[in-house]
């Protein structure tokens, strides 16, 4: 028989004391306190929301817009919710962890070139996403083409971490409660909080340098107040840089500006440049899967020269590991 915390979990989480507070509108609304988030949160991984009031809290907060304590209080449900990785002992670097929710479009999708790259380094590189992207080119579908095959269990990402040092993870793998709220988007046609929580998770048990990024100056200013205000300084640190077409990789024309957050201090990794730099390499033909592996491999293999905001973006997150791996 079930003990009585077990039977406790499974009862319907009644949410509408929430909606009352996130559902009034954008200046009418009322931020939940961390703890309140956190409960929240816990209900809609642990399946727990029904599906209407499911849609009402996601499309509420979307309407409203996250707070920092918010953020905190759902990201705490979701490390609560995950398994625990552990990072490799040998190793100089702290672990690196890579985001990988948007893939290509117009240009490239060149995170699959960085995470190689920092691997072939020497630090442990986790790399988490979807497999596939109706309209984009995933990393998952690149490391395919790669021969890179995705991890499916802890246990597998281990051993990756402590032989090749490049593990993928799918998200679904990772955590298919997370998974499941992060494909609403696909039922209501638009983001939700989860596409924040899942670009600056930290499951490793632990300090780890988070590679993160932005589309929209809001939401840099509110991971800018996260990272140096909330964030547990024994999470490590965090990378963070307006993205590129929303993936994490520095983009191969103009530099973007990259901040480095290390307990509770910011500092300028990078200045943004107003110039495009004079691209020195050919880029893929084709932004597809196929064509980036190919061109991926012949970078690799010396034929073409790393593009310079990738080869800057790829030394300084080693320095900045292994002073995470050697402060911590």
């Amino acid at each position: 028989m079930k003990n009585t915390q077990d039977q406790l979990s499974l009862q319907p989480f009644i949410a509408a004391s929430y909606i009352k507070e996130i559902g009034r509108g954008k200046d009418g609304a009322r931020d939940l306190s961390r703890h309140d988030a956190r409960h929240l949160y816990c209900a809609m991984l642990d399946g727990r929301v029904n599906d209407l009031e499911m849609g009402g809290i996601l499309l509420a907060m979307r309407i409203k817009g996250e707070s920092i304590e918010e953020i905190a209080g759902f990201l705490d449900a979701a490390h609560a919710s995950m398994p625990v990785i552990n990072a490799p002992l040998n190793s100089e670097y702290a672990p690196i962890i890579i985001p990988s929710y948007n893939g290509a479009r117009k240009r490239p999708n060149l995170t699959p070139l960085l995470a190689v790259l920092l691997a072939n380094s020497g630090a442990p590189v986790l790399v988490h996403g979807l497999t596939e992207d109706p309209g984009r080119v995933t990393s998952a579908e690149i490391f395919t083409e790669l021969q890179i095959d995705a991890a499916s269990t802890v246990d597998q990402v281990d051993t990756k971490l402590n032989t090749t040092r490049l593990a993928f993870m799918p998200l679904k793998a990772l955590s298919p409660a997370i998974y499941r709220i992060l494909m609403m988007r696909r039922i209501l046609g638009v983001r939700n909080s989860t596409h924040t929580i899942v670009k600056i998770l930290q499951p490793f048990a632990q300090p780890a340098l988070r590679l993160s990024s932005y589309t929209h100056p809001e939401y840099q200013a509110m991971l800018d107040c996260y990272f140096q205000q909330i964030a547990p300084p024994e999470d490590g640190a965090v990378v963070l840089s307006r993205g590129t077409e929303g993936e994490v990789v520095a983009s191969t024309g103009r530099a973007q500006r990259m901040d480095a957050y290390f307990r509770g201090q910011r500092e300028i990794l990078l200045e943004a440049s107003s110039q495009l730099i004079a691209e020195s390499v050919n880029l893929p033909e084709g932004v597809g899967a196929e064509h980036t592996a190919r061109w991926i491999k012949s970078v690799l293999d010396g034929k073409i020269e790393i593009p310079e905001n990738i080869r800057q973006q790829h030394m300084l997150c080693l320095a900045l590991a292994r002073r995470v791996k050697q402060c911590c």
